[in-house]
């Protein structure tokens, strides 16, 4: 039986009491979302796309749904730190898919700059939501088709015209549930033309011992000439399932770089859809993930060069260790009449075990001529020569092994457009790498507290 049944029969039930709690501009939609999800069923594994992750199982557990935002009382801000030294951000909290209202941290700034719950956005200001959202991310995905079913919150990003926000916005997703839990996420990002804005989106997990499953979307639109980055850190535990989707759409000039990092988790598909409709425009895709034990992380990408006289780069990076599964699909296009595109895709990856296993399958469809692209992929050990001469010059193997790891990642860390944040990157990849990061411990309910 397919998966969807069991949140469809919710919403036939309690319809309703989901549209109480939400907005009209949301609601609006869900009778399309639930016409989609009629015939459809969640990919299985072995599907197209799907060679390695099962969503239809990954779906099925009966998890619970907070139909009547019931909301936790902890103080996010005491609860949970995630302090980048010498990085001012905006932080915006997340309670399993709750958002807490009492966090808004940027006051109105008279620019019109809009950072808010996605619920009270829609409700004080009903066109400009209503113009943007759903309108990016298909409801023929089931994913995204469930989630816009279901979705009674979320957070929306916007960013007129021509105005830079200096500060990074920072969203925190903490999952604190007592029995298992599927949290409803939905993120909107619009930058108007000239627009230029950042957000780190870290996910984490405190209640380590029930399963749980994020079922996120995210949805940007940029507009001419808009420069927007995006990083996405993943250190949850391993009864964690993520469900992550995120659909893109760039105008001419614009620039967008995504950077995909997951250092600890459970079972994770992540899914990149970018569609350039512009020329100079420029897109940076970035990945990478450590994985240890029973880790399963997959990833898969869509890069749409509609036009011509654009570009794109994209870097995945794993290492895989112990019985570790990684995979990654990532499928570049470019259109017919769309000349001097110039797109590379690279997928490189480390089995640190032999019992590891990566499964990667990058793709190239080219419709014109006069382009620039290439693809490739590469699947290994470390490099013994590099650790017996380390090994030769007093280095334990441990220490060796780590240090080739580390020096492995770094290129993928080095893309991060905030110096900051990228030192702090290279210092969790290097804990992770040690073995002092499991399950990110750091980063568990104390993360981060000022340690420097």
């Amino acid at each position: 039986m397919s998966s969807i049944k069991q949140y469809t029969d919710i919403f036939h039930a309690y319809g309703s009491a989901i549209d109480a709690h939400s907005a009209p501009v949301l609601n609006a939609v869900r009778p399309d979302a639930l016409k989609a999800l009629e015939n459809a069923t969640m990919p299985r594994k072995g599907d197209e796309d799907y060679e390695t992750t099962d969503l239809n199982e990954l779906f099925a557990p009966d998890y619970g749904v907070n139909i009547n935002r019931v909301n936790l009382t902890a103080d996010p801000a005491e609860a949970f730190r995630c302090d980048v030294p010498n990085m001012s951000t905006s932080p915006y909290y997340f309670f399993n898919d709750v958002y807490h209202h009492d966090a808004d941290t940027l006051a109105s700034r008279g620019d019109g700059v809009i950072v808010s719950s996605l619920r009270k956005a829609a409700i004080e200001h009903p066109e400009l939501v209503a113009r943007h959202y759903a309108r990016i991310a298909p409801l023929s995905n089931p994913q995204v088709a469930l989630n816009t079913l279901l979705a009674q919150d979320g957070i929306f990003v916007y960013v007129p015209r021509n105005v830079v926000l200096e500060r990074t916005l920072q969203l925190v997703n903490i999952m604190n549930v007592a029995q298992p839990v599927m949290a409803v996420r939905r993120i909107l990002v619009v930058l108007e033309d000239g627009a230029q804005a950042r957000m780190l989106v870290c996910d984490h997990t405190q209640s380590r011992d029930v399963q749980c499953l994020s079922n996120q979307v995210i949805e940007i639109s940029l507009g001419e000439g808009a420069t927007f980055d995006y990083y996405d850190l993943e250190a949850t535990a391993s009864t964690s399932r993520r469900a992550s989707t995120l659909w893109a759409r760039q105008a001419a000039g614009s620039n967008l770089l995504i950077d995909g990092i997951t250092l600890a988790n459970g079972i994770t598909r992540n899914g990149y859809h970018i569609s350039i409709n512009g020329e100079h425009a420029e897109t940076s895709l970035l990945g990478m993930a450590i994985a240890s034990g029973e880790q399963h992380v997959d990833n898969h990408t869509y890069i749409g060069h509609n036009v011509g006289h654009c570009h794109s780069n994209e870097l995945f990076k794993y290492v895989l260790d112990d019985r570790a599964t990684g995979a990654f699909s990532g499928k570049i296009l470019v259109a017919e009449n769309a000349p001097k595109v110039e797109a590379y895709q690279s997928n490189r990856n480390v089995c640190a075990s032999p019992a590891a296993k990566m499964f990667t399958k990058p793709q190239l469809e080219i419709y014109t001529d006069d382009v620039k692209c290439s693809h490739g992929a590469t699947v290994g050990q470390l490099d013994q020569d590099a650790l017996f001469y380390m090994r030769t010059r007093g280095i334990p193997e441990h220490d060796a092994r780590t240090l080739l790891m580390q020096a492995f990642m770094s290129d993928v860390i080095d893309g991060v457009r905030i110096e900051a944040l990228k030192d702090r990157l290279h210092h969790l990849v290097e804990k992770r790498f040690a073995g002092a990061l499991a399950d990110c411990g750091e980063c568990s309910g104390k993360c981060l507290r000022n340690k420097k």
